[in-house]
């Protein structure tokens, strides 16, 4: 079972439903409990100009389990990796920062306040291995029934949507998937190609509460064949 950490110093609060801004505030920390407490009421940091930025978009992309689009080319790449949880999270967060990727967000700060979320159990990633070792992965913070997934990277094709294709099916596997969230943050057309759906900041909320009463399905997952 995940630690609870101590709770945060911060008055955190959830924007009203209607508040059409994504930015919800800046500063803080990245305490676990800062960050645990703002997962439950819908935000989620990354930092904007080195200042720390919260955030909750109006319009919110999630990925239903039932939904997951996988394509014939992924079926053949998933027969060439072996799935695994939480055996290499410190290099998956870290090929998810390479400075060399376009847009990235992920520095020092958040690495750290990641690998302590992973250490106390909230953190996770899922990893796509081959004979030359890992190739590609995704990581993210389990909360219950939320997954609220971060960011995914590839060394080989295909490798970080096998990835994301593991993790669907473990979420699955724990059952209630009608209830269980799949949070990718913010929509765009790859998401959308894999099957994701956009949903406006309420519907988020009311699906968040219902998932967070669910156990988290990847404590103690290792090996996933």
């Amino acid at each position: 079972m995940p630690t609870e950490p101590p709770p945060t110093r911060w008055a955190l609060e959830a924007p009203p439903d209607d508040q059409p801004d994504d930015l919800c505030g800046v500063g803080a920390d990245l305490e676990p409990g800062t960050v645990l407490g703002a997962y439950r009421l819908g935000l989620f940091p990354m930092p904007v100009d080195r200042a720390l930025a919260w955030w909750s978009p109006a319009e919110r992309a999630v990925l239903p389990l039932g939904g997951f689009h996988v394509s014939r080319s992924l079926r053949r790449s998933r027969r060439r990796y072996r799935l695994r949880v939480d055996t290499a999270f410190a290099e998956v967060i870290r090929g998810c920062a390479d400075p060399a990727r376009p847009h990235g967000w992920i520095d020092d700060e958040v690495i750290a306040a990641y690998a302590r979320l992973h250490e106390l159990g909230w953190a996770h990633s899922v990893e796509a291995w081959d004979e030359q070792g890992l190739a590609g992965g995704v990581y993210g913070l389990a909360l219950g029934g939320l997954f609220a997934a971060e960011s995914m990277f590839h060394l080989r094709r295909d490798a970080s949507k096998v990835a994301l294709a593991g993790l669907v099916e473990l979420l699955r596997e724990a059952g209630s998937p009608d209830l269980r969230v799949l949070d990718c943050q913010w929509p765009t057309q790859h998401l959308s190609s894999l099957g994701a759906v956009t949903i406006v900041r309420g519907e988020y909320r009311l699906r968040l509460e219902r998932a967070l009463e669910l156990p988290d399905p990847l404590a103690g997952r290792y090996d996933t064949g």
